[in-house]
């Protein structure tokens, strides 16, 4: 149940989706996160974490797994893993859309489920390159590569 302020002003951000409790900025989410009010779910492949990057603190969940993109058969149970009972999830992959496939199952799930927009990397550019047109990476909020 929410009924602080700072929640309720954070809801604010919210844009309103279908099939889940909304879409959000990446720096709501970041803030979310870092205030204990989400658990971040990173749905991107293992490969995408390993060679791209990742958020620190963010539980790596596949929605699909690499190769061949087939639907990760354990999605269910370790996003049921993964985030308590009553604890909203924010939901990232590479650019938004994997992840809101992700927040639909994850509301089927009983989660109260948020998509993160523009990914990690954001949208291609006309010389279809990611980073610089939107994401979590170039709006700056913490990642790390190995």
């Amino acid at each position: 149940m929410k009924t602080d302020a700072i929640t309720h002003a954070a809801d604010a951000g919210v844009q309103a989706a279908t099939g889940y409790a909304g879409d959000i900025a990446p720096a709501m989410a970041w803030q979310w996160q870092q205030a204990g009010q989400a658990v971040l779910v990173d749905v991107r492949t293992d490969a995408e974490r390993e060679w791209v990057g990742f958020v620190p603190g963010a539980v790596p969940v596949a929605w699909k797994q690499w190769p061949g993109m087939a639907l990760n058969a354990g999605f269910d149970e370790a996003l049921k893993a993964a985030v308590p009972a009553g604890t909203r999830v924010v939901l990232l992959c590479r650019s938004g859309v994997r992840s809101v496939a992700a927040a639909r199952r994850a509301t089927e799930l009983g989660l109260e489920a948020y998509n993160i927009l523009e990914g990690f990397e954001g949208d291609a550019d006309g010389q279809a390159q990611r980073g610089q047109r939107g994401g979590w990476r170039m709006r700056g909020l913490p990642w790390m590569q190995k």
